[in-house]
């Protein structure tokens, strides 16, 4: 036989329609149990297992008395390759979680945030907001800050601290970080 006649030939439709009649509900059984109930995934399985069929009638010359084990191998293997190639490509998202995920680019609610912060440090008393402003709006080192404020290092490390535990109580998701007094100096330039 030559490569031409091979590449067309192909099985006949009565020994495919055979075919799937006797394994085809063990076939689908089966691939149900590999696609975890997924019946959709399973039926493209078995669809795509009697195709290979059709296209490889060489395999019912073999030496098995039935063709299930071949069906059965080539079905492992394509719900194989098909779990990977799902595994490879990132989870797709529907409309409905797209329609309620802000918009990355919209500058509303950082707006929000921040009118919020402001409204809430305005709600300090003049002592605690001169630390946080000094500290978190301009960038200073706690020593940098007493300087300016004429009080000592200790006390600008109390009011700072007070201070933040008071926007916890105005703001209702304010976390902050710990051990952070005041933003280093290159990290204000930047």
């Amino acid at each position: 036989m030559t490569t031409a006649t091979k590449a067309t030939t192909t099985t006949d439709e009565r020994t495919l329609e055979e075919l799937q009649r006797e394994h085809g509900p063990a076939l689908l059984s089966f691939l149900l149990g590999l696609t975890y109930g997924d019946r959709q995934r399973a039926e493209d399985l078995v669809q795509e297992t009697l195709v290979r069929a059709w296209l490889h009638p060489e395999a019912f010359s073999g030496a098995y008395a039935s063709m299930r084990p071949w069906l059965f191998t080539v079905a492992r293997r394509l719900a194989i390759d098909a779990r990977r190639s799902r595994l490879a490509r990132p989870a797709e998202i529907g409309d409905g979680v797209l329609a309620v995920t802000p918009d990355p680019w919209d500058a509303t609610e950082s707006a929000e945030a921040a009118l919020d912060v402001r409204a809430a440090v305005r709600g300090l008393s003049p002592e605690h907001r001169a630390v946080l402003v000094r500290l978190y709006f301009h960038g200073l080192t706690v020593s940098e800050a007493a300087d300016d404020l004429g009080i000592p290092a200790g006390t600008v490390k109390s009011r700072s601290h007070y201070a933040l535990r008071q926007l916890g109580r105005s703001l209702p998701d304010y976390r902050p970080r710990r051990g952070v007094i005041a933003r280093p100096r290159a990290a204000a330039a930047q």
